[in-house]
């Protein structure tokens, strides 16, 4: 079997989709998937499959969600060799020391070339970015809370779903999943 991370966006904010983590981790092992961890409160989710399709694995956790729950929530899965790259990666990692600074927004799919090319940080911002394939590593020395360089802004002008995710937690997840 093979360990996969699924990432899902936008849960836990607010009252907006609230999912228990309990409910989470019983709907991943009631798909057939083994090892099931959650972390922390915001849809990140670790287990073993013998499924070896990373998009099938995602769709069918958004079924899932979307019967059992009631709710509509993308799902984006990457495997534990992929995590263990993305987490060894981190073009800003030797310039920052505060690990909320430093996020990985991950994309459902590598963005049109002609999009990535025409991606800027929002006037008025110190903020950096890299793209690299179907993630964005980001460095944000002034913080993320109020930055404009978003998840729903790299949605927007990348034309994917994204998830973002800081560095303590894209570690910890490459981690758990090795």
């Amino acid at each position: 079997m093979d360990r996969y991370v699924a990432l899902l966006r936008g849960i836990n904010l607010g009252s907006h989709a609230r999912i228990a983590m309990a409910d989470l981790r019983r709907l991943v092992t009631g798909l057939g998937h083994e090892d099931v961890r959650t972390y922390l409160q915001s849809g990140n989710v670790v287990f073993a499959s013998a499924v070896r399709d990373a998009e099938r694995l995602a769709a069918g956790i958004e079924r899932a969600i979307a019967d059992e729950l009631g709710l509509t929530v993308p799902v984006l899965v990457r495997g534990a060799r992929e995590m263990a790259a993305i987490a060894g990666a981190n073009p800003y990692a030797g310039r920052e020391d505060d690990p909320t600074k430093l996020l990985v927004a991950f994309l459902r799919a590598a963005p049109e070339r002609s999009r990535a090319d025409a991606l800027t940080v929002p006037g008025g911002e110190t903020a950096a970015f890299t793209v690299t394939g179907r993630e964005v590593y980001l460095h944000h020395p002034d913080g993320y809370g109020r930055s404009k360089l978003s998840n729903a802004y790299l949605e927007k002008k990348l034309g994917v779903v994204s998830t973002t995710r800081n560095w303590k937690s894209v570690r910890a997840l490459a981690d758990l999943s090795a």
